[in-house]
């Protein structure tokens, strides 16, 4: 398509997603929910097309050698496809945001004033590789009341216009409009440009992929935009540290998945346990084949290990690389995350509580934790039923986006006849 024949299109996308917004917002949630259940029967029953899709697309990332990260987030599998479908029987059965009041409450002049729970309205979702993004994301907007528009990356083309017939399917079923939730045909970089700048149509932009793909959305859109741009996330390692909780957590923190944004990137140790549990968890991430950059002290423990640059502290690998430093205690752990960190997921194993409650009340990320792995900073694994991305942003949404995210709040006011006086 021309660049002429490209705005017409994303034009003509807009108007009909602005369309489908007012009638999904005042949809009722059981047709919501039978959209959803009729579109996670559609995805369980054409896996093996999905999966035939999805294999055409490793085909071709395979010929252009993208990266292994890159194609491990493009990879479907079956357990895959079940946890898509899954993921939309979970926000079905989540209570539907959208017309909840809250806060309602007499002033002194006899009105009532409170809020009520709305949609955003259309909202536009701009993605690479993970073709899973497809169905969560249709599922969130819609039971949040939501039209959306998705453009998922050029390598995922295959996997996510068969996941969009699914979702279309359910759309329909459902007796709700078929252009809720529209995927983007052309895999021309164009079409992006036009999406972030249709102040008309789009709300609000969500891009979920790499650094440069949300810089690049943040400098140039002229909607609002729902951000994170990387996950350093940390594991800091106490020395009042349950001795196996710490091992078990450190090896899944890493190795578990190496291209998500909640893997851990820096390992922090204290001093007091360095020289007894390094050497445990240094032949478990050497066995797994994982890459150790660490601080001076901790090459005197792993001799095996390379020497960490500033540029490491900072950096999310997301491959089989890991940073490790060994630190004094709490405050240079905290410390250390509130300046190298992304403000994404960090964590702290210790049986100290005092300290745990520091951890948690001074680390300034979206998702803290305590005595568990930085891998469970995951809508499914929150309860939302799924997400639309995790935001560091710190105005409208911040850590994992599920339905709430996808809502916004007006005042309302009740009245018998007041006037103001």
């Amino acid at each position: 398509m021309s660049t002429t024949e490209i705005k017409q299109y994303m034009q003509s996308l807009g108007q009909q997603a602005r369309t489908a917004s007012r009638l999904v917002a005042k949809a009722e949630t059981a047709d919501k929910n039978k959209a959803l259940i009729a579109m996670a029967e559609a995805i369980r029953r054409d896996e093996q097309k999905l999966l035939a899709a999805n294999a055409k697309d490793l085909d071709n990332a395979k010929v252009k050698n993208l990266e292994a990260a890159m194609i491990d987030r493009l990879t479907l599998s079956q357990k895959g496809i079940a946890s898509m479908a899954e993921g939309l029987l979970q926000i079905a059965a989540l209570p539907d945001p959208i017309g909840e009041i809250t806060g309602l409450c007499y002033r002194p002049s006899g009105i009532q004033v409170g809020k009520m729970r709305v949609p955003l309205g259309v909202i536009g979702i701009i993605y690479e590789a993970r073709p899973n993004v497809t169905a969560d994301a249709a599922g969130l907007c819609l039971k949040a009341g939501n039209a959306a528009i998705l453009r998922g990356g050029s390598e995922a083309i295959h996997s996510n216009q068969a996941i969009a017939a699914c979702v279309r399917e359910g759309l329909k079923s459902a007796g709700l409009p078929e252009t809720a939730v529209q995927v983007i045909e052309t895999t021309d970089r164009t079409a992006v440009g036009e999406l972030i700048t249709m102040r008309d149509y789009i709300d609000v932009i969500v891009p979920r992929g790499g650094k440069g793909l949300i810089e690049r959305i943040s400098n140039e859109a002229r909607v609002p935009v729902i951000k994170h741009l990387d996950g350093v996330c940390h594991v800091y390692i106490d020395d009042q540290a349950d001795f196996d909780k710490a091992v078990k957590i450190a090896d899944n923190a890493k190795t578990q998945r190496y291209g998500t944004c909640n893997t851990m990137e820096t390992l922090l140790v204290n001093a007091g346990i360095a020289q007894r549990i390094l050497p445990v968890l240094g032949k478990i991430y050497q066995d797994k084949g994982v890459e150790l950059r660490g601080d001076e002290a901790a090459r005197t423990i792993i001799a095996q290990m390379n020497p960490a640059t500033e540029e490491d502290w900072s950096t999310e690998y997301l491959a089989p690389i890991l940073s490790i430093r060994i630190i004094d205690g709490l405050d240079q752990a905290i410390n250390h995350i509130n300046r190298y960190g992304s403000q994404h997921t960090d964590a702290i194993i210790t049986d100290n509580y005092s300290r745990a409650r520091r951890f948690l009340r001074e680390v300034d990320s979206s998702s803290v934790m305590v005595n568990t792995t930085t891998r469970f900073a995951d809508g499914f694994e929150y309860g939302l039923g799924a997400e639309i991305g995790i935001s560091t942003d710190k105005i409208h949404a911040r850590g994992p986006v599920g339905l709430e995210g996808l809502t916004s709040q007006k005042y309302i006011v009740l009245g018998d006849g007041q006037i103001r006086q």
